[in-house]
């Protein structure tokens, strides 16, 4: 589950609407689901396929990988988890400000139509710190239910 290291992880990300999109295909990519490669994980940008994305991160903790030699796989999974917001709950990509990253940790995130903001990279972090209850999948259902009352 390593990826390379791109400029986020050194903390020279250009913009949200640039990166976060990229990142996403990257995560697909990364899961073997480019083109249904045979073995791999087929991740199609529904609320549904985050389940398979709790599962990949499950695996690295079961390996007992290490934050740092994941991080990058991280971010792409949580940049996967916003486009799946946006795609689904007509989310957009947005630059936090500097209260915002102080406070997130992450350099941009999604905000829904109603103006929530939310941090769907931080989110794949915590499901790795934390496990199950930091789910992926638990969270865009929770984002769509706020997003669409």
């Amino acid at each position: 589950m390593t990826a390379g290291t791109g400029n986020a992880e050194n903390g020279q990300v250009r913009s949200a609407g640039g990166e976060g999109p990229r990142w996403a295909a990257e995560a697909v990519a990364l899961a073997g689901g480019a083109g249904g490669a045979r073995g791999g994980i087929r991740l199609d940008y529904s609320v549904r396929s985050l389940v398979l994305v709790d599962r990949v991160i499950d695996g690295a903790r079961r390996q007992e990988a290490t934050r740092e030699k994941v991080a990058g796989a991280l971010l792409r999974f949580g940049a996967y988890t916003g486009e799946v917001l946006v795609r689904c709950a007509g989310a957009q990509w947005v630059d936090f400000g500097a209260a915002q990253r102080l406070v997130f940790g992450q350099p941009f995130g999604t905000r829904t139509p109603d103006g929530r903001v939310w941090n769907p990279l931080g989110k794949a972090f915590k499901r790795f710190d934390y496990g199950a209850e930091e789910s992926l999948h638990r969270f865009a259902l929770a984002v769509l239910g706020a997003a669409h009352p």
